[in-house]
């Protein structure tokens, strides 16, 4: 059969990509073989592909891929989030160079323009997932915003709200000016920032004495009503029950008493602003204190700001500042170090903001979620992660589950009056005009007397029903899809999202199908480069992966990624092994090159043939059982350097070379049979991690009808295997690299025969050893008077006489430099071995560690004094 030179990844990778889909071998459907299912981590819908998507998607590609080849009814399902605030920032900002505002149309206008947007760039991320070779059941493909996806969140929000854990109230939000919307307290980022302590006056009502209070923001006193002190505070003793002016606003607020100020912080006096800051909220419910709102939603002081009406909040730091110091009100102003929270989506400084909001009560759906995860029921891999779990899921906080955007789920609330509680809550129109007429007892109601909540449900609150809707769980829950595919096998993500999804899924699962979505959990690391720094546009360190591809081809980027990526542990990423991956991808191309160009002849076995093939083959299963295990534990990484070290140096190092005919002859047909079977099983395990290269050399071996292609071919399950006969082996290669190192560090050709004599009675596949060492004679239970080159193999002496031609003067010089170098070392492993307190305190295998050195070091000394004797 004819094979190119060289494997060319541009020409074989949407070929067979493209024979993929035609045969349908990624679609699933219900049958009796066992399910394994898989629901991708739904990207953004506008997003592109980037470094930790093709980490993410690689690992689910090969546990999909390798589920397939060992009988199960493989199913991926992809799609795509609407991403509410990302998506609708975007909308606005085309919208805006348009010189349109959102806020100039309705929003059935925008939800257009929306829509118009998503079409455009909506699936574009799906389609480079393609490049990458993810064998995803695109036939499956669902969109968060899709209408049946749609219909199920309602459903859940009205059963959730039936149940009484939603509710609507007025509490302090993170409000996010640029997207002009709440978010919830996981998507508040804290960075640290330069600031100031600004420490004002604040004068005592009737008197010129004043109260010096310190605050970071000092454009919010206009929200002041009241100054706190600690009731323990003696210096402020005499201040209890007065009031004070608030500075420029010459409000007169009173002075209160807390034990939440601290008496050591700033000057112990504590201005409360209840409409900006958590904790003020927190103390203004305690004391009943008013609430005023001096930020509209821009982030800009409105009419309680007086002057400042209409500026920026930050703008007015800087200018009030200056007005306290003209007006002697500022006593000083400090540098300050101050952790600021700001919006994961935008990078807007957070503002905290009082306003009416929907939320969902997590205590109760929480411990059924927190106990399926410590009872293993759901499996966290690395481990550690349930702690990072356990800790969010105790402390947890009800899910503030409304935000003030227009791209997203509407919130099913219909209202037909101004009263708090004049809404019902229901799926339609039709069905909230039946509600709200039997609430009212008015008949009458019709929809147009009806107004639905203009908010949005938070994107999270869609994708976490993700396992169930994608299989339409809510809207049929016995439908044939769910009851099959649910729960999930395994679910594929980064531990940065543990409390939006992960957890959040878990819940869900509970909630509505009283089982979990899914069993294990494997979280990939963090790309990071070569500095640690987190990958980011911002900082311009992230590669396209597209540009990876082309460069190296899928599959060299797909082994340079996860040969580094092990479970849990951020990868550094370096293109170096990508390179790597594509070098495996050459090495692979030439070995069956090679093997194809040898000739097949009648003849028998030899022993070094028999005695390789033996090997291989009990290699082969004992290798395929260790990568078993490491799939089991979720290592995928150390299941491909399994994998690696088997063909680079097992296959390729040994057994070819072993098997290679001698220069102008063939080899044995069986010979033959056999590698090419060794080299379909090596394919066979590698295919989940090089999908193109191997359905491409499979399809080369020999002509296949569709249903025999690879990718649909079922893998070797590991026969019984001889540790005794993979030992020798290792021995025989001990040996035979003991000879090629003395060839090499001595200059002499490997085509110059040597003669070896050992001390041991007999060696292990001695045909192999004189073949690959190029050994003519074997001098078993003997020693040689001649100079010689010794080592040893286990606990064997071989000695091979050095060739008369060299200079024995030096060699005896390099002799003792050794000598001199091992007895030294040999003194520090004794001198570590003697000290009692190591022995006693070290872990056993540290101490059984030094101790082989020990014995090593005595061996090559007894074995070097030995050798000078005869130079």
């Amino acid at each position: 059969m004819q094979i190119a030179d060289k494997y060319n990844p541009q020409e074989t990778e949407q070929k067979w990509y493209d024979f993929w889909l035609e045969n349908k071998f990624f679609h699933s459907t219900p049958d009796n073989r066992p399910p394994y299912t898989i629901v991708i981590p739904p990207p953004n819908v506008t997003g592109i592909l980037h470094m930790g998507h093709m980490l993410n998607n690689t690992i689910q590609d090969v546990l999909v891929r390798r589920a397939r080849m060992q009988g199960f009814n493989a199913c991926w399902v992809p799609g795509t989030d609407h991403a509410s605030i990302a998506t609708e920032a975007k909308v606005v900002a085309k919208l805006k160079s348009e010189g349109i505002n959102k806020s100039d149309i309705t929003r059935e206008e925008f939800l257009k323009h929306a829509w118009d947007w998503t079409d455009k760039y909506g699936g574009t991320i799906l389609e480079q997932l393609k490049k990458l070779g993810c064998s995803c059941d695109w036939d499956r493909t669902r969109f968060t915003l899709e209408d049946k996806m749609s219909q199920q969140v309602i459903k859940s929000f009205v059963d959730l709200y039936n149940k009484g854990l939603i509710y609507r109230g007025y509490r302090m939000v993170n409000w996010d000016p640029e997207a002009k919307t709440n978010i919830s307290d996981e998507e508040v980022i804290f960075k640290e920032q330069n600031g100031k302590l600004y420490f004002l006056k604040y004068k005592i009502e009737g008197s010129e004495d004043f109260l010096s209070v310190a605050t970071t923001r000092p454009e919010t006193i206009f929200g002041d009503t009241a100054v706190c002190i600690n009731p323990n505070d003696e210096r402020y003793a005499h201040l209890k029950g007065k009031n004070v002016i608030v500075p420029i606003v010459d409000r007169i607020i009173p002075i209160i008493e807390d034990d939440y100020v601290d008496i050591e912080f700033g000057t112990g006096a504590l201005k409360i602003t209840p409409a900006h800051d958590v904790n003020d909220y927190e103390i203004g419910q305690k004391h009943n204190l008013q609430m005023i709102d001096a930020l509209d939603d821009d982030g800009n002081l409105n009419d309680y700001g007086l002057h400042y009406a209409g500026k920026n909040r930050f703008d007015v730091r800087k200018q009030i500042a200056k007005e306290l110091e003209e007006k002697d009100l500022l006593l000083k102003a400090e540098d300050y170090m101050n952790k600021v929270g700001t919006s994961e989506r935008t990078g807007a400084v957070i503002e905290p903001k009082v306003s009416v909001q929907w939320f969902l009560k997590m205590s109760e759906i929480a411990k059924p979620a927190l106990d399926v995860v410590m009872d293993d029921e759901v499996k966290f891999y690395p481990e550690k992660f349930k702690n990072t779990y356990k800790h969010w899921m105790e402390n947890i906080r009800d899910w503030n589950i409304s935000r003030q955007l227009w791209w997203g789920q509407q919130i099913p609330a219909y209202y037909y009056g101004d009263g708090e509680n004049d809404f019902v809550v229901a799926e339609n129109i039709e069905d909230a005009v039946k509600l709200a007429q039997e609430k009212t007892s008015n008949f009458q109601l019709q929809a147009s007397d009806l107004k639905q909540d203009q908010d949005a449900l938070d994107t999270w609150f869609s994708s976490w029903l993700w396992p169930m809707s994608v299989f339409d769980g809510l809207n049929e829950p016995e439908n044939k899809d769910i009851n099959y595919y649910y729960p999930t096998s395994d679910l594929v993500t980064g531990p940065d999202i543990i409390f939006f999804w992960v957890a959040r899924m878990i819940m869900a699962g509970l909630e509505f199908r009283g089982k979990v979505p899914f069993k294990n959990v494997y979280f990939t690391g963090i790309v990071r480069d070569k500095q640690r720094r987190k990958m980011s546009k911002q900082l311009g360190n992230s590669p396209d992966p597209i540009d990876l591809i082309e460069k190296y081809g899928a599959d060299g980027v797909r082994v340079g990624s996860l040969l580094s990526a092990p479970a849990g542990n951020d990868l550094l990423f370096d293109e170096d092994l990508m390179l790597q991956g594509r070098n495996f991808a050459t090495k692979i191309w030439n070995a069956f090159r090679l093997i194809n160009m040898w000739n097949h002849e009648d003849k028998p076995l030899n022993d070094s043939d028999k005695q390789s093939i033996e090997w291989f083959d009990n290699k082969l299963n004992k290798t395929i059982v260790e990568i078993n295990d490491q799939f089991e534990k979720f290592r995928i990484s150390d299941a491909l350097h399994l994998i690696y070290k088997l063909i680079w140096d097992d296959f390729c190092g040994w057994y070819l070379e072993a098997i290679k005919p001698n220069f102008g002859e063939g080899i044995s047909k069986e010979v033959y049979t056999k590698t090419i079977y060794f080299f379909e099983e090596l394919m066979k395990l590698l295919h989940p991690f090089m999908p193109f290269l191997t359905e491409e050399l499979w399809q080369a071996i020999s002509e296949r009808s569709t249903d025999e292609a690879l990718v649909i071919a079922q893998q070797k399950k590991a026969d019984a295997f001889s540790e005794n006969i993979i030992k020798n082996f290792e021995t025989s290669e001990e040996l035979i690299s003991g000879v090629r190192n003395y060839r090499q560090t001595k200059g002499i050709s490997p085509r110059e025969a040597v003669e070896v004599f050992t001390n041991a009675t007999e060696f292990p596949n001695e045909a192999v050893v004189r073949k690959l060492a190029n050994v003519s004679e074997i001098h078993f239970g003997t020693k040689t008077d001649k100079p010689s080159f010794t080592f040893l193999v286990g606990s064997a002496e071989i000695s091979i006489p050095l060739s008369e031609n060299l200079d024995l003067a030096e060699e005896k010089a390099k002799t003792e430099e050794e000598l001199k170098y091992l007895k030294g070392f040999l003194i520090s492993v004794d001198k570590k071995l003697s000290n009692e307190k190591f022995v006693a305190n070290a872990k056993p295998e540290i101490v059984e560690v030094e101790r082989k050195k020990q014995k090593d070091a005595q061996d090559k000394i007894a074995l070097l004094e030995e050798k000078l004797k005869t130079l």
